[in-house]
């Protein structure tokens, strides 16, 4: 049996709140707001029961927030691709932000099983004057449970229509893509953190958070197979691959904090379950 789940999430402000609304189908939730870091900014956290996708199976996301509203989203835990049987996996989420609007999309990774059939779609759409940070973070095989990638294929699609698109299909059983030193060069996760305005950045602003990031990049591990580029006057992106997910997540997260105290003047308040 395949599930097919959606979520309508909405920000608003209220005074000087931000206030979250949703309704849904299927197997796919939003726990409690929170307000860590005061009224101005809710934390939610979306949690899909069952766990994992399996052919046939679709997630919609459709989030919205009004003008002067601030949103952060997280997961408690990867969106896991599991096997399939001939029928692809989908997860698709759409972002639409008002002006004045800011949301921050930070989900766990999602890992490719062996044998899945998967598409995992981003699309934000942008006020003039709205900002988005987001992170997508892709893990092929568990390498440290002997769990290889070998087969199966997964599609990423992330777009901000008219602005910037990136989009790949990836084979398990392509080895100049899987392994070859053009392609992941065996790396098993590929992560990216990308900051995106409505319109175009203030040169400065823009200069000054590649600089930020490619300092904590060169502190860091990885610093080898990641950097920091600006692929369009609205865009600035971070990309690194890793042999597992958690150094990748450890960078990503170092520059988001970075980042929202330098861009927006926020604190580095993490989301409760990152602690734990």
């Amino acid at each position: 049996m395949s599930w097919h789940a959606q979520l309508q999430l909405d920000y608003r402000l209220e005074g000087a709140r931000t206030v979250a609304s949703h309704q849904h189908e299927g197997p796919l939730r939003l726990l409690k707001s929170l307000y860590p870091e005061g009224e101005a900014l809710c934390h939610n956290v979306l949690v899909h029961p069952p766990g994992g996708l399996v052919g046939g199976d679709t997630l919609d996301l459709h989030i919205t927030a009004q003008s002067g509203a601030h949103g952060l989203i997280t997961t408690p835990g990867a969106t896991r691709f599991y096997r399939s049987s001939g029928k692809r996996a989908v997860q698709r989420t759409h972002i639409r932000l008002s002006d004045q609007a800011r949301l921050e999309w930070l989900p766990m990774e999602a890992i490719c099983y062996n044998d899945c059939l998967a598409e995992n779609h981003l699309t934000v759409e942008l006020g003039s004057q709205a900002e988005f940070m987001g992170w997508d973070v892709t893990a092929f095989g568990l390498p440290l449970a002997n769990q290889p990638f070998e087969q199966g294929q997964f599609l990423q699609h992330i777009e901000v229509p008219g602005v910037w698109l990136e989009r790949g299909q990836l084979k398990a059983d392509d080895s100049r893509l899987m392994n070859g030193p053009l392609g992941l060069a065996g790396a098993r996760c590929m992560a990216s953190l990308f900051f995106v305005a409505g319109s175009k950045l203030d040169k400065t602003r823009r200069d000054q958070a590649l600089e930020l990031a490619r300092d904590l990049i060169a502190a860091h591990p990885l610093l080898a197979t990641a950097g920091a580029t600006s692929p369009n006057p609205q865009v600035l992106v971070v990309r690194c691959l890793s042999p597992v997910v958690e150094p990748a997540m450890g960078l990503l997260r170092q520059i988001w904090g970075a980042w929202r105290a330098q861009l927006w003047q926020c604190g580095q308040e993490t989301p409760r379950l990152w602690a734990t």
